[in-house]
């Protein structure tokens, strides 16, 4: 698997060429049980381009964030968002915003390796630890991230739409 920043001609999603858009889009498409839980879409069942480009651009907007494609060859297997620095200046760590693999892709290890590949970039960048928000209704990706190592740190609401989410933290110790 490689991992490739997500290259936004003039700065903006919506100028992204058409294919890989429509690509995004097949891949946030593909799991609308997470989609359900998430909210972040009208209709999981019924996810547009347009609307993909619009999540995309709210994840870019810090200026420290960056989203990483997971290519298997060619075939975009997963998605990751990482916002380098916090917007709390009391949180030293970067955080995971957002780890989705394809749906058909599910349950064969692309998950935990894409973790580890976000995970050592963020180690080769000099950070010491990551934090992540996982919502609190979703107990299989709080099962996932517990068996990578995270631990809970905290309860609170994510600060976009205010559902409660449990914090997680994981030590990045040098590999």
């Amino acid at each position: 698997m490689i991992l490739e920043p997500l290259a936004v001609p003039g700065g903006t999603p919506d100028a992204l060429p058409e294919p890989l858009l429509l690509e995004l889009t097949g891949l946030y498409r593909s799991d609308p049980a997470f989609q359900r839980i998430s909210g972040d879409f009208p209709d999981p069942d019924d996810i547009r381009p347009e609307q993909v480009a619009a999540s995309l651009s709210g994840e870019l907007e810090p200026p420290s964030a960056e989203v990483l494609l997971a290519r298997e060859g060619h075939r975009l297997v997963g998605i990751a968002t990482v916002l380098a620095e916090h917007p709390d200046p009391d949180d030293p760590d970067p955080w995971i915003g957002l780890l989705m693999v394809h749906g058909q892709e599910q349950r064969t290890g692309y998950g935990r390796t894409l973790a580890g590949l976000v995970e050592d970039r963020l180690r080769a960048a000099g950070h010491s630890g990551v934090r992540l928000a996982v919502l609190e209704n979703n107990r299989r990706a709080l099962a996932f991230w517990n068996s990578l190592g995270y631990r809970v740190i905290d309860h609170r609401e994510d600060r976009r739409l205010h559902r409660p989410c449990t914090v997680m933290r994981k030590d990045l110790h040098p590999a």
